[in-house]
This record gives C-alpha cells, sequence and structure tokens, in this order.
C-alpha cells in the first residue's frame, strides 16, 4: 500500500498530456509516409541533351545537319534528345507558308513532309525519343460552296501552324503539338513581331508519354510565359517540361532563363529550353542560351549563342527532393482556389492531332 500511493504522488507531479503534446513526435513520421505515397514521376535516370542547331534557308542542308548532330548526341549517351523551334528553316512570318509542310492524313509520305521523315528516321536510327523542336505546318482544307453558290464550286482555305513532332525510339510518332499562344509582341523602339499575321494557334494542352521514363509536357516558345500549361502538365504527372524556343535579343536577356528557373520552382520539376543557334546575318536573331533546369530552378548547364550541344543526366530522386522538402504538393488550398488541371475546359485533343 505504501509503494502503491508513493506512485500516485508522483504520477500527480507529472505534466497532463494534451492531444498536441501526443501527436507532435508522430509528426515527422506521419510527413514521411505520406512523401511515400507519391509515385516517382522520372521513372530512371536519362541523359536528355539539347541541340542548338544553327539552320539557313536550305531545308535539306538543315536536316542533313540536324541529322548529324542526333547522332552525334546519341553517341555521347543521350536518350532524349530536343531540336529548336523552327529548326528546318528560317524564323519568321515570311518563311512560314514557303518551307510548311502538309503532316495530315498521318503519316505523310517524305515528298509531302521531308521533315516528318527526316525526324522519324533520326529517332529510329538512334533508338532514342526526339522532340523535334517545330517546324511550319500548312493545313488545306476544300468545302463546298454555301447555298445559292455555283454548282460544284468549292473553298479552299490554308492554314499554317507552327508544330512540334514527338517520336519514339522506333520511329514512330507518340504526338504533336501546335503552339498554342502566338508570338505577337510590340516593344516599341525594340521589336514588333506578328505571328498571328501567318499562323493559327493549337487548342490543347500536349502531356507525351515516354515509356521506360514517365511524362513530359511539352509547349513551343511563347508558351512558357503561360504558367497554365505547365501547371497542368505538372500535375498529370510529368517530369519534365520542355520548349523549342526561338527568344530574340530583346526578350532572351530579359526572360528567357528566368521563364525557365520560374517554371522550374513553380512545378519543381526539370525545365528544358532548347534554341536555334544565334546567327546575325538571318533576318531573326535568336538568343541562343539552350539550357536545363532542375526542379530547385538551378540552371544545371547552359550554350552560349553558337551552334553547340548542351546534355546533362536527370534524375528523379531530385524532383522528390524538392517536393519532400517543399512539400506544394500537399499544402495547395483546393478549398480556397480551384485545381486548374482538373477544370472541364482543359482539353487534350484537338481534330487532326495526335
Amino acid at each position: 500500500m505504501t509503494m502503491l500511493r508513493t506512485f500516485r504522488a508522483f504520477a500527480h507531479t507529472l505534466p497532463s498530456l494534451s492531444p498536441r503534446v501526443v501527436r507532435e513526435p508522430l509528426r515527422p513520421l506521419v510527413r514521411k509516409m505520406a512523401a511515400s505515397t507519391h509515385a516517382p514521376v522520372l521513372k530512371q535516370p536519362v541523359k536528355l541533351a539539347c541541340i542548338q542547331l544553327a539552320s539557313g534557308p536550305d531545308k535539306a542542308a538543315n536536316l542533313a545537319r540536324a541529322r548529324d548532330k542526333v547522332i552525334e548526341a546519341a553517341r555521347s549517351g543521350a536518350k532524349v534528345i530536343v531540336l529548336p523551334e523552327c529548326f528546318n528553316s528560317p524564323y519568321g512570318c515570311d518563311y512560314f507558308p514557303s518551307y510548311a509542310e502538309q503532316l495530315h492524313p498521318l503519316p505523310p509520305p517524305p515528298e509531302r513532309s521531308p521533315s516528318f521523315a527526316a525526324l522519324s528516321a533520326m529517332a529510329r536510327d538512334t533508338s532514342t525519343y526526339l522532340i523535334g523542336g517545330s517546324i511550319p505546318e500548312v493545313v488545306t482544307t476544300t468545302t463546298a460552296a454555301a447555298a445559292g453558290g455555283a454548282a460544284g464550286s468549292t473553298t479552299t482555305t490554308t492554314t499554317y501552324y507552327n508544330t512540334s513532332l514527338v517520336f519514339g525510339p522506333d520511329g514512330n510518332l507518340l504526338a504533336t503539338h501546335r503552339k498554342v499562344h502566338l508570338f505577337d509582341i510590340d516593344i516599341p523602339g525594340r521589336i514588333r513581331f506578328q505571328e498571328s499575321d501567318v499562323l493559327s494557334p493549337g487548342n490543347k494542352v500536349t502531356v507525351v508519354d515516354l515509356p521506360g521514363y514517365g511524362l513530359i509536357g511539352l509547349g513551343v516558345c511563347y508558351d512558357i510565359r503561360f504558367p497554365e500549361l505547365a501547371t497542368i502538365a505538372a500535375r498529370r504527372g510529368c517530369f519534365a517540361l520542355v520548349y523549342p524556343g526561338a527568344f530574340n535579343l530583346t526578350t532572351g536577356p530579359l526572360h528567357w532563363r528566368l521563364l525557365g528557373q520560374a517554371r522550374a520552382v513553380d512545378n519543381q520539376l526539370y525545365v528544358v529550353l532548347c534554341s536555334p543557334a544565334r546567327d546575325m546575318s538571318a533576318t531573326y536573331h535568336a538568343w541562343g542560351h539552350s539550357l536545363i533546369v532542375d526542379p530547385m530552378a538551378q540552371v544545371l548547364v547552359e550554350a552560349e549563342e553558337g551552334e553547340a550541344i548542351v546534355s546533362v543526366e536527370i534524375d528523379g530522386a531530385k524532383i522528390e527532393e524538392a517536393r519532400s522538402g517543399i512539400p506544394l504538393r500537399d499544402q495547395r488550398r483546393f478549398d480556397v482556389y480551384p485545381d486548374i488541371s482538373n477544370g472541364e475546359g482543359v482539353k487534350f485533343e484537338d481534330e487532326g492531332q495526335v
């Protein structure tokens, strides 16, 4: 009895344990368990390369040069290779119609789309995933004349797009992306450019499965300025956002690197920007500086302005490290604002596209 009374007296001297006190030691364990429920978005490390290509007015020469550089990148171990915007032609509204190729119906014969055939062969011959920058695309639509028109008469409409093609290691087409946001800007005294004078926009978010590795989000150049595309792709499970792009000597030094880092830190994944090489004899002067950014917004590798190949091995562990250390994915307040990746208006399909 004496011992029992002594224990009771001792127990009364202990502080009462509130539910908060009990829970606190468990919080690290709970966080660890929560993090472990997220499947890796990049299934295995992969070497990724950007080809900062010097292109001129000769399409056949551009395709041959691209092939040489893709083979060079593949020999260095790259399994995912990216070409720049308008890699097969000069960039500019004056050039889009004359260099445009008819892709549909798919697959096009080589005489109708030599760029499609060349990209497919590059991917197949190197056993790599190839994001084929972009090419000018033409779509010709013929329709019967409206009521009241001449019997048997037709109307032909020609539409141009800035289109990216993605091929798998077997040479088969995996996806197409038509540039969604057209480059229409006017900075007084610096640059005025109106893609919409010639081009029409695409109408879908493009997420591409690279079997063995995972998903990538794809945009073209000006698309990077619109974070909605990136956010949707990231929340759909992408390990990288890839943007072939041709920023210029005004917007390039201002925003090229900044936008790459912004999309990376917003979404905690890799971001890849692939530019043409700079050619001061051309009518449009590309910024160059192709780069790859990691999920913590660190620039891993960056070209200068000339022709170059820049590459780096990317690792899904870096994505998980960023997302578990700064757990935005578990802290979003969809009770306060909507999840735009699940909105009814999000389009992943566009007529005639893969």
